[in-house]
């Protein structure tokens, strides 16, 4: 056939008529979704209507595919999920683009506009003990649930002694020396959140107190960065309302990915991974009316936020959408929105940093025949809790907390030994990276409550940042 010479198999990437059928299904299917009315379904249920319609063209692709263990290998699949992801990945790109101005012009807008009885000590104190508490509740979870389900257990075990050693791994004090913005700009590339924060509060507390003194030279900067935080502002929402129409894909691409073998040989692994974040999302629920607030009504406020996470696996792409859903809908401060928010997506990850290296040691203390005793629990809570500072927010880092986890807990050599889990990571990171977004948004509302800042008209009010009040912004 014509289609079968390297111009449309290596250039256009469109040899198969099941592609052209595939992507002329998605382009029918997004056009629809672009054409249902804002008066009955809002933003949420356009995500809702997203998740479902593209969980269910994943598993589609996966019955033309005949459920191959190896989907990647047939060109109509391979195809098919590089156009997709010409869409689904566009948008996390568009979104990402936007993370490195926004935390940054965020951090210095919220502190040169402090009053001046804000303390920014107290905030960032709360913010981390409450952060490291979180983290080290999940942790310990993940290792509860993986003894009880012998998370990894073999008849004979693996004799996994000499296999391949793992890179390098950072210990703990250099990870935390680590943190400490060197070079800003090299900061910026490295995605290192935690040191742009720290970069960006000390800019604006320098501002801020020149503004004493010299108020009329440095008004100029202020003025720059009050309009550059209207300006992002505006982009990422413009952005964000198109979200709908990147579910589709980025869900579809995940199923199809991944053949159905490589899932059932770690099931147990799979299922337990996902009780433990159903566990751990009820535990924050329960922390969020510890301090006197309604569970349910932050979790119906944030749904559109979770299917985000849950399909974009991008702790880091999520965050101008985090830091909205936190002001506009759930009443939190300005200054804690933005800080907790940012913090949250290198430090203190429930699900990539907390849960999922500890089964991780579990499943390869189980596969390598070793005990899991008292001590190994209590050297990887701790190990876990504080590597996870510095952990990016992007989707595949929960690999390095992982490999931290292992080195740190004396089991670096048996790394290898994760390959299975490795083989269908997106599936067990769309969890992961949902319970990191909603973990930060939970530490962000118990910080802000603690402080007596968060506007509970807005809490308990349903219609605060609703989504047509967001449409009419748009235009």
């Amino acid at each position: 056939m014509i289609m079968n010479n390297v111009f449309f198999k290596e250039f256009l990437k469109i040899s198969d008529i099941k592609t052209i059928i595939f992507l002329f299904v998605l382009i029918i299917i997004l056009f629809g979704l672009n054409k249902l009315p804002k008066k009955k379904f809002s933003f949420s249920a356009k995500v809702m209507i997203a998740t479902v319609v593209g969980l269910i063209l994943g598993l589609v692709i996966q019955v033309v595919a005949g459920f191959s263990n190896n989907p990647m290998e047939l060109t109509f699949v391979s195809e098919t999920t590089l156009w997709y992801s010409l869409i689904g990945g566009g948008f996390i790109s568009f979104v990402r683009m936007l993370v490195i101005p926004l935390v940054m012009v965020s951090i210095i807008h919220v502190i040169i506009n402090m009053k001046e009885d804000a303390k920014l000590g107290a905030l960032v104190q709360r913010t981390l003990i409450i952060t490291l508490i979180m983290v080290a509740i999940s942790v310990a979870l993940g290792i509860f649930l993986g003894k009880i389900f012998n998370v990894g257990h073999v008849e004979q075990a693996v004799a996994a002694e000499g296999v391949n050693k793992i890179r390098e791994v950072k210990n703990i004090v250099d990870t935390l020396k680590a943190l400490i913005p060197a070079n800003p700009i090299e900061a910026m590339v490295n995605l290192n959140i935690v040191g742009l924060v720290i970069f960006s509060s000390m800019v604006g507390v320098a501002a801020k107190r020149m503004s004493k003194k010299y108020m009329e030279i440095v008004s100029p900067f202020f003025a720059l960065i009050n309009a550059m935080q209207k300006i992002i502002v505006s982009m990422a929402m413009s952005i964000i309302r198109w979200m709908p129409l990147a579910v589709v894909p980025l869900l579809a691409n995940t199923i199809a990915q991944k053949g159905i073998g490589a899932i059932v040989e770690v099931s147990k692994f799979i299922l337990v991974l996902y009780l433990a974040v159903a566990i751990m999302f009820v535990i924050q629920m329960l922390a969020v009316a510890m301090f006197g607030l309604n569970p349910i009504t932050y979790v119906k406020k944030s749904i559109s936020l979770l299917i985000l996470a849950f399909t974009s696996r991008s702790s880091v792409g999520c965050l101008p959408v985090t830091i909205s859903t936190l002001t506009n809908k759930l009443g939190v401060s300005e200054s804690t929105a933005s800080f907790v928010g940012s913090f949250g997506t290198t430090a203190g990850m429930q699900g990539c940093a907390g849960i999922f290296p500890a089964l991780t040691i579990v499943f390869v203390t189980n596969m390598s025949g070793h005990n899991i005793d008292l001590t190994l629990i209590v050297m990887s809570i701790i190990v876990v809790s504080i590597s996870s500072l510095g952990i990016a927010g992007i989707p595949g880092t929960a690999t390095m907390a992982a490999s931290v986890s292992l080195s740190g807990t004396g089991l670096a050599s048996l790394f290898p030994l994760v390959n299975p889990i490795l083989a269908i990571d997106p599936i067990i990171d769309m969890p992961r990276t949902m319970l990191n977004v909603i973990g930060s948004v939970t530490n962000a509302i118990m910080v802000d409550k603690s402080l007596g800042q968060i506007n509970l008209s807005v809490y308990n009010n349903p219609k605060a940042g609703n989504e047509i009040a967001a449409s009419e912004e748009f235009e």
